[in-house]
């Protein structure tokens, strides 16, 4: 039997992060959108266990291509919950390390917050705003991950993510992603991301 991918719990109550995310978003992003990504991610490990074992013929560049977006979109959900937090435990700017750190290859947490926020607001179509380490070159990078393909970024590490998917704001704030983008820094979960940076930075 192939092993399966699982939901994970949000780590707060679906209306935590009110009046910058709403309830609602967050019981149909979470239990619907992810939850989608799980369950294609575990089909398509079931249609290739099949395969090998002679039971099913498939289409295997497809149901490849249907594993990595699935299980792409499940690990960037994965990242993206606890990259949030009740305002109040959320919001507000980064300090420490990860503060330094931004210092260093941004030029100041304030200049990487508004490129950062640029790179979200400008992804082409649905995808992603992304801040990953890279060991090679010890330093913070930032990309853009246009859907949710994304194999080239397979060893970086990535701290922080931004979904810009409509599905992520829509329902709130109908086609303004900008507004969205700017509420979203009130919910973001810095010692989170700082705890990822430790994680991979010594």
């Amino acid at each position: 039997m192939a092993k399966t991918y699982t939901l994970p719990p949000l780590p707060y109550a679906y209306n935590a992060l009110e009046p910058h995310i709403s309830e609602q978003i967050m019981k149909l992003h979470h239990d619907k959108h992810h939850q989608a990504y799980v369950n294609g991610a575990n089909a398509a490990l079931d249609k290739l266990e099949k395969a090998r074992a002679g039971a099913m013929q498939i289409d295997l560049k497809g149901t490849l291509r249907d594993l990595s977006f699935n299980i792409d979109g499940h690990k960037l959900h994965s990242i993206f919950w606890p990259n949030m937090a009740a305002p109040g435990k959320g919001g507000g700017s980064p300090g420490g390390k990860l503060a330094d750190r931004m210092t260093a290859d941004f030029g100041g947490v304030d200049k990487f917050k508004a490129q950062f926020s640029d790179a979200a607001k400008a992804v082409e179509g649905s995808g992603w705003a992304l801040l990953c380490y890279d060991g090679e070159i010890n330093s913070l990078v930032m990309t853009q991950v246009e859907k949710q393909n994304f194999m080239e970024l397979a060893e970086l590490p990535i701290l922080l993510g931004l979904d810009v998917w409509e599905h992520a704001y829509y329902l709130q704030y109908w086609n303004d992603r900008a507004k969205y983008v700017e509420a979203w820094w009130n919910v973001v979960n810095w010692s989170d991301v700082d705890g990822r940076l430790s994680k991979v930075v010594k």
